[in-house]
């Protein structure tokens, strides 16, 4: 901050310290003209500021000073950023979605009971200290359930000699190796994965699991995921996965006839529950650019997946890898709709449509000239027409502050079809 000892003023130099003070002032501006709305570091702020103050304390009638002072207070303004009132329709999604939530724990909890009373008197009560392998009688364990609480996957996770398994437990008191090498882990663990995608976004990435599991062999292993293990053998249990429980979220389970070999309770009912709230549907094949991103948008808040990839240009998810980036960036939007903003706005009149391949008469000038005979020869000549659109999106937090500065995502459309997002990474 600049004082009075640097930037003294009178009546003779005052001229020259209002153009001194007009040249910060202007760099401030220029800054938050840059922000676009956006709050941020502005780094001419306070030299700007501390100036015209000084100015305003000398000569607070003169008109040079008073605009300088009223430009500052515009800066100051524009500088806290860009701001919308947040409407119970823009955050509806968070509502249902809590709901839902709600619901699916009701049913996972149900569930998990459900569980224990059909396998009781085959749980084991005491999980610990396990079963020592060594001097136990198979007969005495092998067949038997255990509850397993704060399985840690991936940290516990290891590759064994005899297969892959999650380490629970303690050398002193006894360990469980849990198979997650078959169908029965990895089927209810990808429809956990599910049910965060399509139910619950907040339900971060788990790392400890509540498991049902079945004790069916017995092995030597040395618990330690690097390939160098420097620790003992350990015998313990092999535990084959029933069940995977999330409390207060999902509840997992195995069941080989399907194709994925595992749901999650309740997922057959939850297109027909969520279908109830969804305000798009689908994507009209004449719909503009600014349309196409708004239902995009929604699609993502309601988490109405098939209309999200059908929003998106064909061409990025036609094979098994672009179908999983598709999975990846499904949940980026979802953890920024629920961390980061609630809201994104379009702004129309910032839309930029370009031809970038193909004849284009873009000024109408050319058909002034010509027949439409000769434009469509033309147009033959140089092959299909692609256009790029360029809509500008801006978000907002719940509090209704905008998030950054405004985002441009490119749309494409091929020989007057329908438009596609193109670059559906980008965050809103």
């Amino acid at each position: 901050m600049v004082d009075k000892t640097t930037f003294s003023v009178n009546a003779a130099n005052l001229a020259m310290r209002i153009g001194q003070a007009e040249i910060y002032l202007k760099e401030f501006e220029n800054e938050v003209k840059r922000a676009n709305g956006a709050t941020g570091i502005f780094r001419s702020k306070e030299d700007a500021l501390s100036r015209i103050m000084i100015l305003n304390e000398f000569a607070p009638d003169d008109p040079r000073v008073k605009d300088l002072f009223q430009r500052a207070k515009n800066c100051i303004i524009g500088a806290t950023g860009n701001f919308t009132d947040i409407t119970d329709d823009m955050v509806v999604y968070l509502k249902n979605e809590e709901n839902l939530r709600q619901m699916y724990a009701r049913k996972s909890e149900d569930g998990w009971n459900g569980l224990l009373a059909q396998y009781q008197g085959e749980i084991r009560e005491k999980v610990f200290p396990a079963p020592d392998v060594r001097t136990m009688r198979q007969e005495e364990y092998i067949g038997q359930y255990v509850v397993l609480d704060e399985i840690r996957y991936p940290a516990n996770q290891f590759m064994g000699v005899t297969g892959e398994y999650i380490w629970t437990g303690k050398r002193s008191s006894g360990m469980y190796f849990v198979a997650i090498d078959g169908r029965k882990w990895l089927g209810p663990y990808e429809a956990v994965k599910r049910y965060r995608r399509l139910v619950d976004s907040t339900m971060m990435e788990v790392d400890k699991w509540t498991l049902l599991g079945r004790m069916t062999d017995i092995t030597m292993e040395i618990p330690e995921p690097g390939e160098k293990k420097v620790g003992g053998p350990v015998y313990a249990p092999v535990v084959e996965p029933v069940a995977l429980y999330v409390p207060g979220h999902v509840l997992g389970l195995y069941d080989g006839e399907r194709e994925t070999s595992g749901y999650f309770v309740g997922e057959d009912e939850v297109a027909a529950i969520k279908a109830q709230w969804y305000t798009e549907k689908s994507v009209p094949e004449d719909v503009s650019p600014e349309r196409l991103v708004e239902i995009f948008r929604q699609a993502i808040k309601e988490k109405n997946y098939d209309l999200y990839v059908d929003c998106i240009q064909p061409e990025r998810r036609q094979n098994p890898t672009q179908e999983s980036l598709l999975l990846y960036y499904w949940d980026l939007h979802q953890e920024r709709f629920h961390g980061e903003y609630v809201h994104a706005d379009v702004v129309p009149e910032a839309t930029k449509i370009t031809v970038v391949k193909g004849y284009s008469d873009e000024s109408g000038l050319e058909s002034y000239f010509l027949s439409a005979e000769d434009q469509a020869k033309i147009a033959a000549r140089y092959g299909d027409k692609v256009e790029y659109a360029s809509v500008q999106t801006v978000s907002f937090d719940k509090n209704g502050k905008q998030l950054g500065s405004p985002v441009r995502r490119n749309l494409i459309r091929t020989n007057g079809g329908r438009w596609y997002v193109r670059d559906y990474e980008m965050r809103f």
